[in-house]
């Protein structure tokens, strides 16, 4: 099967589950920055009450997490499937809490949440971030700008995390020349960085992968592989990333 005849196939399916309004194409493959071996990013938007026990009944293989077991929150849960072949990820979105979410963001209002496998955690506008970007397959959703009150406010937020992080960093790992803890808050606090960088651009981000190269922030892997299990050394390399950071953007 073609990928053209896959994708149709795929989105068709999902859009006769009950309770969902749309489908959407996410990730690499909407952005045009895939390679043959990247997954497919597929989103389902629902309103009301949405089980995941129909996405199961399908019978596509892999597994189909309930409402909220990634964690609840904007990111509220999904599927890791292979259909045809392909790995397919599959998110569920409450149209509810993304047309809220597109609200607070037109306020330039935000809020963070951890997300397993993102070191930074997720703005809540990341779900606002998907409708700007993603490639809707089937259904209407609406395509926004990013707020300029959005631009204003988020980079502040994020360099005073940023900055926070490596506060405690100095003060509760440096002088025990903890370099694992080290190198954690240094990489945690560049990608907060970059999400302000990123914000001051008025550019949407939606996961982590690329967002160091894309905030110019890629010399801080320097500083991380130079870190030595002692104090001084490792008091220097904060001090070099709050440099880094600072001249950011």
């Amino acid at each position: 099967m073609t990928d053209d005849l896959f994708l149709d196939d795929v989105a068709e399916r999902l859009a006769t589950l009950p309770a969902v309004r749309a489908v959407t194409l996410g990730g690499s493959r909407a952005q045009g920055t895939h390679t043959p071996e990247s997954d497919w990013d597929l989103a389902l938007y629902y309103r009301g009450d949405f089980d995941p026990a129909a996405l199961r009944a399908i019978g596509w293989e892999g597994e189909v997490s309930e409402l909220g077991e990634w964690g609840g929150g904007v990111f509220n849960g999904g599927a890791w499937l292979t259909i045809d072949g392909r790995r397919v990820d599959i998110h569920y979105r409450d149209l509810e809490v993304v047309e809220h979410e597109l609200a607070e963001s037109r306020q330039g209002r935000f809020h963070w949440e951890p997300l397993m496998f993102h070191l930074a955690g997720i703005p809540s506008y990341l779900v606002v971030a998907e409708l700007a970007l993603n490639q809707v397959l089937r259904g209407t959703l609406p395509r926004p700008e990013y707020p300029e009150a959005l631009r204003e406010a988020a980079p502040p937020v994020w360099r005073g995390r940023a900055a926070s992080t490596l506060r405690y960093a100095s003060a509760a790992y440096v002088a025990r020349g903890q370099a694992t803890e080290v190198a954690g808050a240094v990489a945690t606090a560049a990608l907060q960085t970059a999400h302000a960088v990123l914000a001051a651009r008025g550019e949407w981000v939606t996961n982590e992968k690329r967002l160091l190269q894309r905030a110019g922030l890629r010399a801080v892997d320097t500083i991380v592989a130079g870190l030595r299990p002692e104090p001084t050394a490792l008091a220097e390399a904060v001090a070099a990333a709050e440099a880094l950071f600072e001249g950011a953007g």
